[in-house]
């Protein structure tokens, strides 16, 4: 394999006229990229020629085999599966280039393979993090028995906007998401990860919210449920059960193929209701953070 086999790309545009049927070709798996590529599309870049997020993919005989992106603010690579092979002359090529790294997440094995490779290429020391396990739906399974009350959908009017930032914000306390958190605290909620979610809550017969749940927007036939959140208070009585039930059942009803989320392996609690709702473990997926990568100071 070359490194010119791999073609980089600051065009977004370009990037999915060249590598959209490859990624569309596994929703499940490639959701991360379905959705994020999608709102950088649909926003525009975030900057300009080597400011503006990076594109890759691998072709080889007229075929793509793998893809990545690299977003501006965080310069984290995002790879689709690779083979160790594929992970070592994509850091060859990109540590070659001058390309800095902050990190890469990834399913569990591409994500080890390029971290070592990583490493080897640049002297960067890798720090395991974020990892979380991928569940498709099978068949929806609602509880029995279900809470009283209803799903809704949230409007757009203050109160609720005001409700899905405070109990989003709430959601990165407990999780450990420092980011998010900052970008809701600095008023940034459009570039938050949150802020092209639908969201729907799960209220009470007198109309009390107690739960809440959001996807992403259709792509590929496929929707991330993320996040689901319940505040500790009310926790332990099928709220996010229902909620999540709520907006898998009106994405299948929209013609969702694939419905999809990531929950911590660690977390028994939400590990066992989603497999009662009927999503079954697709795979496990890993983040790393890249200390002194060497390049930092490289131009992105």
């Amino acid at each position: 394999m070359r490194p010119d086999d791999w073609h980089l790309t600051h065009d977004v545009d370009d990037f999915l006229a060249r590598a959209g049927e490859f990624l569309r070709s596994r929703p499940a798996q490639h959701t991360m990229a379905l959705t994020t590529i999608e709102k950088i599309r649909g926003r525009g870049a975030d900057g300009d020629g080597a400011a503006a997020p990076l594109f890759g993919r691998l072709e080889q005989g007229g075929e793509v085999q793998a893809a990545f992106y690299r977003l501006t603010a965080r310069h984290r690579l995002n790879p689709t599966a690779l083979t160790p092979e594929q992970a070592e002359t994509l850091a060859a090529h990109l540590a070659g280039l001058g390309r800095p790294l902050s990190g890469v997440l990834s399913d569990h094995a591409t994500a080890d393979a390029f971290a070592k490779a990583w490493q080897r290429h640049t002297g960067a020391t890798a720090v395991r993090g974020w990892g979380a396990r991928l569940h498709r739906l099978g068949t929806l399974t609602p509880p029995e028995p279900s809470p009283e009350g209803r799903g809704r959908s949230a409007g757009g009017h203050d109160q609720d906007r005001d409700q899905v930032v405070r109990w989003c914000r709430e959601f990165c306390v407990d999780v450990g998401e420092i980011v998010s958190m900052d970008l809701i605290d600095a008023g940034s909620w459009t570039t938050s990860r949150f802020g092209d979610r639908h969201f729907t809550f799960w209220e009470t017969t007198d109309g009390t919210p107690t739960s809440m749940a959001a996807v992403t927007s259709m792509t590929a036939g496929m929707v991330r449920v993320d996040p689901v959140y319940t505040p500790a208070h009310l926790r332990g009585h099928g709220y996010a059960g229902a909620v999540t039930t709520a907006v898998s059942r009106a994405a299948l009803t929209a013609g969702a193929t694939d419905v999809v989320l990531f929950a911590d392996p660690a977390n028994a609690t939400s590990s066992a209701l989603y497999r009662r709702l009927g999503f079954v473990p697709v795979g496990d997926f890993i983040g790393y953070d890249f200390i002194g990568d060497g390049i930092s100071g490289a131009a992105p």
